[in-house]
């Protein structure tokens, strides 16, 4: 089992202006963009320009958003470094290739670091492992095993399918999540400036009136005085209450772990969090086990990018019970969170030899039903949105007009 552990490390990317003379005598100016001077005096160097000073600065957060490396970057260079050294290209070459080609001073900076670790005489993974914390411990874990099995191309291949189809999963639950949260917001947008602007102009009308209000009209109206006198108030509770509620799930293990089950039974879109999850356990399971780690280090690592918490522990409870000898769709069953389909396939892929193959097709199968849940998700939504419209804003409506309706009594 490997050892390797990655050291995090923050990335801080930096703007060096530097000043020199080339080749030709001639004094030279510049700016880059890197992590060290150390990278930037190796570059001109390289460059036959001799250094005369290096000034540090920081640069904007434009800039900083711009050069950042995000996830798919790391799955874009995986799928590059796995073609590449298929095609038998070496590892400090095509690393020095994909740096040259990339767009954003971070990912060079990045694969510079790398780069000199290895020809120092580091391995790939643990140069990867201290070069910044993008790579986690189960991208360092299966390219260890990589390196000891001999097998380093077939390992980022792995890699760069199970981050493909991770990312796809990951874009498709945020795509669920986009469209009943903008709903909302609209929702509570425009009731709190039709309570804030509309309502009151009704008022003034009504007061010329002079008669008694409908009793739901007169509510309506008490909300929208309370809301403008204390709408400040109620604002800065609404922001210390999310800061409260954001502080408590850092530091209490009990409150995130609740949040983490209750969203699993949030209609709709708990189901599709669940099955997510489910896909991302099975595929992490079968892309580390196939790629030779041990099945109780397996789960482990599997654990740790569950991302949900309640799944997580549920995952480390399959590991304690499998560790003590217990068949893992046994231990899986005794957590509860797993359907009986997902029992049923793992107990045949147990049997057969074949673990890692059913677990690509539990992940398959679920992918593809989140994926028919997003697309058909307006559909899902509508009679609920409908319902929520017509409380929120067809109720005001309502209210507002139902001295209209009664205008000759209100009159008389």
């Amino acid at each position: 089992m490997p050892k390797t552990k990655k050291k995090s490390k923050a990335v801080v990317l930096k703007s060096f202006q530097w000043r020199g003379i080339n080749s030709s005598g001639k004094k030279v100016s510049g700016k880059q963009l890197a992590l060290s001077d150390a990278e930037v005096r190796t570059k001109l160097t390289e460059q036959n320009i001799q250094i005369k000073k290096i000034k540090k600065r920081s640069i904007s957060s434009f800039e900083k958003m711009k050069h950042a490396v995000k996830r798919k970057d790391i799955t874009l260079f995986t799928r590059q470094l796995s073609t590449m050294l298929a095609s038998g290209v070496p590892v400090v070459q095509s690393l020095h290739l994909i740096a040259e080609n990339n767009t954003k001073a971070e990912m060079k900076s990045i694969l510079h670091q790398v780069c000199l670790s290895i020809e120092a005489g580091t391995q790939l993974s643990k140069a990867l492992s201290t070069s910044c914390s993008h790579f986690d411990s189960f991208y360092i874990d299966l390219i260890a095993t990589g390196e000891e099995t001999g097998s380093l191309a077939q390992a980022f291949a792995r890699l760069a399918e199970y981050r493909e189809k991770s990312d796809a999963l990951r874009s498709k639950v945020i795509k669920a999540m986009i469209y009943p949260t903008m709903v909302f917001l609209v929702a509570i947008t425009v009731t709190i400036l039709m309570l804030t602007f509309v309502i009151p102009e009704f008022e003034n009308i009504f007061k010329g009136f002079g008669a008694e209000l409908p009793w739901f009209t007169q509510q309506v109206i008490n909300i929208s005085h309370n809301l403008q006198e204390y709408g400040l108030y109620i604002l800065l509770l609404i922001m210390l209450t999310i800061l409260m509620l954001s502080a408590l799930k850092k530091k209490s293990y009990f409150f995130r772990m609740k949040v983490s089950r209750h969203s699993l039974q949030i209609p709709i879109i708990g189901t599709v969090l669940s099955k997510a999850a489910i896909a991302k356990f099975s595929r992490t399971l079968a892309t580390s086990f196939s790629s030779g780690l041990p099945i109780l280090h397996s789960l482990q690592t599997t654990s740790k990018t569950a991302g949900n918490l309640y799944y997580q522990e549920a995952i480390l409870s399959v590991q304690q019970h499998t560790a003590a000898g217990m068949p893992l769709y046994i231990a899986m069953r005794h957590t509860e969170v797993f359907p009986e389909m997902v029992l049923q396939m793992v107990m045949i892929g147990e049997e057969s030899g074949k673990l890692d193959d059913m677990l690509n097709k539990i992940a398959h199968v679920y992918e593809e039903d989140v994926d028919n849940t997003v697309d058909n998700l307006g559909k899902i939504l509508e009679p609920f949105i409908i319902v929520f419209l017509g409380t929120m804003i067809g109720g005001l409506v309502v209210s507002m007009y139902l001295p209209i309706f009664n205008l000759m009594s209100v009159i008389g």
